[in-house]
C-alpha cells in the first residue's frame, strides 16, 4: 500500500485540511458549549418536582437518545425550510449536534447528582443548610468529579459525530477528505489523512480526561 501511497498529495492539500480541522474544533466547541447549558436546563427539568417540566424534559431525552443524529439532523435540513425556517448549514449543523449531545449530557449531570449518597443531603439539612447551599457544598462538587469523566467521553462522541454535518455540504474535516477523493481519485490518502486529524483531537481530549481524573479536586479520595 505504502508503495502507491501518495504523499506529495496529501501535502498539497494540506492548507485545506488545517482550515478544516479549525473548522471542525470551532462547530465542535459551539457545540459542545450549547449541549451543557441544554443538558443543564433539561437535567434541572427532569428533576423538578414539577411533573409538567418532568415530563417535557423526560420526552425530549428520550425521544433524541432514540433516534439516530443523521435523522435527527436530515429533519432540521429538510423539515425546517418548510416550516418557513430558513437556518444556513452550519447552523442547521450547530443546532442539530446540540440538541442531540445535550439529551445525553443531561443524563450524565443527572446521574452524578443521583450519585451523591443520601445520607449526605439529609446530614445538610439536618444542619440547616439550604437548598442552594447543599448544592454548592454537598451535590455539586462531589456530582462534578463524577460527571467531568463522561461528559469528556461526550465531547469526543460529539467531535466523531461532527462528521456527518459533511452530508449537508458543510466544510469540515470529513469534507476535506471528499473533496480529496472526488478530486485526485485517490479515497486512501484522503480518508486516512481525515482520520489522523481526528485522531489528533481524540488523544488530546483522551489525555484530558486522564489529567482531570488524577488532577482535580473533586475527584473521590482513594
Amino acid at each position: 500500500m505504502l508503495e502507491t501511497f501518495n504523499f506529495r498529495i496529501i501535502f498539497e492539500y494540506l492548507p485545506l485540511f488545517f482550515k478544516c480541522f479549525g473548522a471542525t474544533l470551532w462547530l465542535s466547541g459551539i457545540s459542545m458549549l450549547g449541549a451543557l447549558l441544554l443538558g443543564v436546563l433539561a437535567c434541572s427539568m427532569r428533576l423538578s418536582k414539577t411533573r409538567l417540566f418532568s415530563k417535557i424534559a423526560a420526552v425530549y431525552i428520550e425521544a433524541i437518545r432514540s433516534t439516530p443524529l443523521l435523522a435527527q439532523l436530515y429533519l432540521l435540513y429538510f423539515g425546517l425550510p418548510t416550516l418557513g425556517i430558513t437556518l444556513n448549514e452550519e447552523l442547521t449543523g450547530i443546532i442539530a449536534l446540540i440538541l442531540n449531545s445535550g439529551a445525553y449530557v443531561a443524563e450524565i449531570i443527572r446521574s452524578g447528582i443521583l450519585s451523591v449518597p443520601r445520607g449526605q443531603i439529609e446530614a445538610g439539612i439536618a444542619s440547616g443548610l439550604s437548598y442552594a447551599q447543599r448544592m454548592r457544598y454537598i451535590i455539586l462538587p462531589q456530582a462534578i468529579g463524577a460527571t467531568i469523566p463522561p461528559l469528556l467521553g461526550q465531547s469526543i462522541v460529539l467531535v466523531k459525530d461532527s462528521s456527518l454535518l459533511s452530508l449537508i455540504a458543510i466544510v469540515e474535516l470529513t469534507r476535506a477528505g471528499q473533496i480529496l477523493t472526488s478530486e485526485r481519485f485517490t479515497p486512501a490518502e484522503g480518508f486516512l489523512t481525515t482520520a489522523a486529524f481526528y485522531l489528533v483531537i481524540y488523544y488530546f481530549l483522551k489525555n484530558l480526561s486522564s489529567w482531570s481524573q488524577k488532577k482535580l479536586i473533586f475527584r473521590e479520595a482513594n
